[in-house]
């Protein structure tokens, strides 16, 4: 049995690693890499170390389009294998899938007219709706705490990572000359005590972990100071009557964040303020929410219980239509206007980042993680000057930082975590999904901890297990 690291090596986007067991090959993952647009569309494009066609099985994590965003390439060039993942992960990559692509042929409309009238090669979408339609065909849903035979040698198992809506630990029980594995891969871990999902399960000891390290070396907020740092913001929002612009991920942040504003209105710490949410996709996905209540913690299921919305109350509206994303522009403040993606990398955030970031009024709000050379990263950097859709801005608008929302387990966390595996089975830890000075960070504290064999893989990379 051999494992090859493919994407989220050394860096926390793409994620993709291969299983070889037994003469077949299973893919964990298959995520689009985010970061410089010419470097990360030919990254995307090509899969230079192995052939589609030749994968026979793809276990997805979860619905993030940096784990799923690429499964339509992969089909397009000749995959045809079953996909498995929870149901819910299921029901967001329908969505998720579709709006990528959507974006896609939106955003390259856009530029190619710009292109066109310079007389300049025109661009392509990486893939179109109708691949999405192919790739959604494929998946095989699942439950949690199900055993899945994927083959007569591999047995698999979700665990709740309570990350996103259907979000897994993928467990894998294989049979090998004679031998059995115990094999799992974190997906991206969540975070205990966090509103709407419940906490990670546990799993079973392994032999050998593949985890994420995100924030290997950074410490979070606990949740409770959310409550306080969006009320500084929303106060001073209404001192300064500015619009909040809010990149943030459709699944799992943005209901996160409608869950908090409601209950700061509800509990009146903060006056209420009229909220947009503009993003197709977070209204479909929101529903989604509300079809899978089985992932949801104790405390979300007695607020429904009691006849409650939890995404939705007076003055928050949900935008589809174009026009009304428009008229936006044309907002008066305060009001927030939370858009995807969240890394500001593509969709409606863009023109709203865009049309707002010139004035020294108005806020900018990063609530969570954004790769390098994002957009999001450099506004989170406080780069004097950004490029938005081919454009230059400067940013004289306010940027706010606070990480308390992140979904993805800190340091302790991930630690804590670890440590609820048995040291003496685990043969090796392997670090994933992280850029090299947290990971370091990490290896340095499970060391520490007496682990042995903790690996930061670079790409291409390939163990013996």
């Amino acid at each position: 049995m051999k494992i090859q690291f493919i994407g989220a090596a050394q860096t926390v986007t793409g994620s993709m690693h291969l299983l070889h067991i037994n003469g077949r090959k299973i893919l964990l993952d298959c995520g689009m890499f985010q970061g410089k647009r010419k470097d990360a569309f030919e990254i995307n494009r090509t899969f230079d170390l192995f052939k589609p066609s030749e994968i026979d099985v793809i276990i997805l994590s979860h619905a993030h389009i940096d784990h799923a965003g690429n499964l339509p390439t992969l089909v397009k060039n000749g995959f045809s294998g079953p996909i498995y993942s929870t149901s819910a992960t299921r029901d967001l990559c329908k969505l998720m899938l579709q709006d990528c692509a959507h974006i896609q042929e939106k955003d390259i409309e856009f530029v190619n007219k710009r292109r066109e009238r310079q007389r300049k090669n025109l661009f392509e979408p990486l893939y179109t709706q109708a691949d999405v339609e192919n790739t959604i065909s494929l998946f095989k849903p699942g439950n949690y705490h199900s055993d899945i035979d994927i083959n007569e040698d591999v047995r698999l198992t979700f665990y709740d990572a309570g990350h996103i809506l259907g979000s897994a630990v993928v467990h894998l029980m294989i049979e090998e000359n004679g031998k059995v594995i115990n094999f799992a891969f974190s997906g991206d871990l969540g975070r205990p005590n966090l509103p709407i999902l419940r906490d990670p399960d546990k799993i079973p000891d392994v032999d050998y972990f593949v985890c994420e390290s995100t924030y290997g070396g950074r410490f979070h907020d606990s949740f409770t100071v959310s409550g306080d740092k969006m009320t500084e913001v929303i106060r001073k929002a209404i001192d300064r009557k500015s619009k909040i612009i809010v990149p943030s991920f459709s699944v799992g942040r943005t209901q996160e964040l409608v869950y908090l504003l409601n209950q700061l209105f509800v509990e009146k710490k903060v006056p209420r303020i009229p909220i947009y949410v503009d993003s197709p996709l977070s209204v479909n996905a929101t529903q989604v929410f509300r079809e899978h209540p089985e992932c949801f913690d104790f405390e979300t299921s007695r607020f429904i219980l009691r006849n409650k919305d939890p995404f939705g109350f007076e003055q928050l509206k949900y935008i589809k239509d174009v026009e009304e994303s428009i008229a936006l522009n044309n907002a008066k403040g305060p009001c927030m206007i939370i858009s995807s993606s969240g890394m500001a990398e593509a969709g409606r955030i863009q023109h709203h980042i865009a049309n707002n970031i010139g004035n020294s009024r108005d806020i900018i709000l990063i609530v969570g993680f954004c790769a390098e050379h994002t957009l999001g990263r450099k506004l989170v950097e406080k780069e004097p000057a950004v490029n938005i859709l081919g454009e230059a801005h400067k940013v004289k608008a306010e940027v706010i930082v606070f990480n308390s929302l992140s979904a993805h387990a800190d340091s302790n966390e991930l630690l804590h975590y670890c440590k609820t595996l048995d040291r003496e089975k685990l043969k090796s830890i392997f670090l994933v999904h992280g850029d090299i000075d947290q990971q370091e960070k990490m290896k340095a504290r499970l060391l520490q901890e007496n682990f042995k064999n903790v690996e930061i893989p670079l790409r291409g990379n390939i163990f013996e297990l």
